[in-house]
């Protein structure tokens, strides 16, 4: 993935660093480009491309005049415009991000994203600090979606709905131009609302998980 540079890296790593300075939360930003091969989404397309060429056949067929080739536009050739047409849908489609979001849905896209929010929280391990006061922030380009987790020790002081505003920040940015900028704001806002919540920063609190972006 190329959205970002070695510097855009860098200054996500340091707004984590920044923002965990002042709590004991650990912020762990993951970038992935798309949260699920939508298996369904290819055969809701294949199905629509194959409706598509029976009409589309049809269609040249009224208006054909009775020159070129006869064979394209038989009740026989009706079979080969529909698979055609069905195996490009099939193949194009879910490579086309815009695409992808109308035939799969809103409710699929939610449920597909939560789920890899889900298996990132346990293959980054931000469930591993002392205090339980790790936070997922997970950004899935292709879906338009952002996704927030906070471990037992967030979610004792932290609302599901105080995290709107985090999105906010990262979906602005994003549609701005500048995802990196977002980023770093969402972060920034994530360090000050567990400030406001209490999650305070403990004497001995070290770095427990690493600031890097993880970008896949």
């Amino acid at each position: 993935m190329n959205l970002f540079t070695d510097a855009d890296r860098d200054r996500i790593a340091e707004a984590v660093e920044a923002a965990e300075s002042r709590t004991s939360g650990e912020i762990v930003p993951v970038i992935v480009q798309r949260s699920s091969t939508y298996g369904v989404v290819a055969y809701r397309l294949a199905i629509s491309g194959a409706v598509f060429g029976a009409l589309l056949h049809e269609l040249v067929k009224i208006g054909y005049d009775g020159w070129g080739l006869p064979l394209l536009l038989s009740d026989t050739a009706l079979f080969f415009w529909m698979l055609v047409f069905g195996l490009l849908a099939a193949w194009l489609g879910p490579r086309v991000p815009a695409i992808l979001r109308l035939f799969a849905g809103s409710e699929m896209l939610d449920e597909r994203v939560h789920m890899r929010a889900q298996m990132a929280f346990l293959s980054e391990q931000v469930f591993a600090t002392r205090d339980r006061t790790g936070i997922l922030l997970l950004v899935s380009l292709d879906e338009h979606r952002v996704e927030v987790l906070g471990d037992k020790g967030i979610n004792e002081r932290v609302e599901a709905s105080d995290w709107a505003n985090v999105v906010e920040d990262v979906v602005s940015g994003i549609r701005s131009g500048s995802a990196v900028d977002g980023l770093v704001a969402a972060i920034e806002r994530c360090g000050h609302l567990l400030e406001e919540k209490g999650v305070a920063l403990r004497g001995d609190d070290t770095d427990e998980l690493s600031n890097a972006p993880r970008i896949q």
